[in-house]
């Protein structure tokens, strides 16, 4: 825990005689069982991977279908107890933390695929269902899921974060691979945000409003999402370069020239010499750039000779390929397991997480100016990043009990996130709001569309009983933000 942080929000708990006559409805529908109020339960539930402060809820409940769901936001909104949507707990920015207590719905149990239509390229699963849950599911039938943030989040919370990851360069983020949505809204009413056809013109897009609402604006259960037929044929490769700003370049004059690269991660030295050690590799530490491609076997090696050509004439130093599908596994279970990588340069350390996006022409300024920051403050922070979007993340890592070096970390963080926005940006590419970068809203869209967000949030949940103290909360003057 990081115990020279606090909250941003004030806290304002549920009375007890309100809290307790909630709990015993919620016992009633779902049994002892699945309402948890031990310490450690609600502990768990109000910690996240992020370095923002623990806060736990007042309970933990476990639906198990969408019906049970809708009936726990009734009992919440009758007697005006806080609801904060739980999936796997590896959001970064405190989205997990009951700021105000309440009661965390946990989707554990709503662990089901529903439906699978091959000829549709389509799957709908429940909430509660994890990535690798998903792929083990869908690997036989010959398709696969292509958003890949690393972590074996919930699908629910992918959605609700909009979160994006290694392969989002040609398969898109959540956004673009959420066809519907069932959501149970502040009243308890179970909604679908749209039917399951590729596209439609019908009213406004209220699956892309929930997509990264961060658990604000309702409660999803189920998702119908886009899935991809896998690859005839998939190569992996790893190239080095002699600076930053050299690989950087290179991932602009591959986009550039329009090459569909699946995936294409930018790891710094200090990452790279991370994950040497804890990997047991022994790639160049130098920055570099992990790749992959897919299509038929002659696209595949087309895609590879570009790359690789375009790779040496920005200074690439060899081009090494992962030759067999145990090695290109191999290569990118390093690069997800990168975080660990990280703590384990400093052991007995906590890893400061942040992101930042920003268009791909101001990539190499910004990357340059934050290494170039990082090293001048003295902190010991990898960077790796989804570079093919212009999304690059900072680990820092930190000693939490160090005041001084956590007030160091958080004004790095405030310098990165204005750097981004001053460079056409954002504060979070994929990591969200939540609570720690609420502040950054109005700088990177101003006062009118900020108004527009607090009119939504009002709309949705007049109450304030969704994940209250994220991105907005409702104020004596209206909704406002934290």
């Amino acid at each position: 825990m990081f115990t020279g942080m606090a909250a941003t929000a004030a806290p304002q708990r549920v009375p007890e005689e309100r809290l307790e006559a909630a709990l015993a409805d919620l016992r009633a529908l779902l049994g002892d069982e699945r309402v948890a109020t031990g310490a450690d339960e609600r502990r768990q539930h109000g910690t996240d991977e992020s370095w923002h402060p623990p806060a736990a809820p007042d309970a933990v409940v476990m639906p198990r279908s969408t019906e049970e769901t809708a009936e726990i936001v009734r009992v919440c909104a009758r007697h005006g107890v806080p609801i904060i949507p739980f999936g796997a707990g590896t959001s970064l920015e405190g989205h997990v933390a009951a700021l105000r207590g309440g009661v965390s719905v946990d989707m554990r149990e709503m662990d089901a695929v529903l439906r699978l239509s091959v000829e549709d390229l389509d799957v709908t699963v429940q909430a509660g269902v994890t990535r690798q849950a998903l792929e083990a599911k869908l690997r036989p039938e010959g398709v696969f899921f292509p958003v890949d943030p690393g972590a074996d989040a919930t699908l629910g919370g992918m959605a609700a974060t909009g979160a994006s990851g290694t392969t989002s360069v040609r398969y898109g983020t959540m956004r673009e691979n959420v066809l519907s949505l069932t959501v149970v809204t502040a009243s308890g009413e179970v909604v679908r945000t749209r039917s399951r056809a590729r596209k439609s013109s019908a009213g406004y897009d209220l699956t892309r409003l929930f997509v990264g609402s961060e658990g604000t604006l309702g409660l999803i259960t189920e998702l119908t999402l886009r899935v991809q037929p896998t690859p005839e044929a998939m190569s992996a490769a790893v190239c080095a370069f002699p600076a930053l700003g050299n690989a950087v370049d290179c991932v602009i004059g591959v986009l550039q020239l329009g090459i569909p690269v699946a995936r294409m991660e930018l790891l710094d030295d200090v990452q790279m010499d991370a994950v040497n050690r804890f990997a047991g590799m022994d790639h160049a530490v130098a920055p570099t750039l992990f790749l992959e491609f897919h299509g038929s076997p002659a696209s595949v090696q087309e895609q590879a000779e570009e790359v690789e050509a375009i790779a040496a004439e920005h200074g690439a130093e060899g081009f090494a390929w992962a030759a067999d599908e145990t090695e290109r596994r191999g290569l990118w279970r390093a690069r997800h397991r990168s975080y660990e990588a990280c703590l384990a340069l400093r052991p007995g350390a906590r890893a400061f997480a942040t992101d930042a996006c920003v268009p791909i022409s101001r990539l190499t300024e910004c990357i340059v100016e934050t290494r170039r920051d990082i090293d001048e403050t003295g902190l010991l922070a990898p960077i790796v990043g989804h570079v093919g979007d212009g999304n690059f993340h900072v680990s820092v890592l930190l000693d939490p009990d160090d005041e001084a070096e956590v007030a160091r970390a958080v004004a790095f963080n405030e310098r990165l996130v204005r750097r981004a926005i001053a460079l056409g940006g954002t504060c979070s590419g994929e990591h969200g709001v939540g609570y720690g970068k609420a502040k950054f809203l109005e700088l990177e869209h101003g006062p009118v569309v900020l108004e527009l967000m607090r009119a939504l949030k009002a709309a949705f949940d007049p109450q304030d009983l969704f994940n209250p103290g994220k991105i907005f909360t409702l104020t004596a003057n209206g909704p406002g933000p934290i």
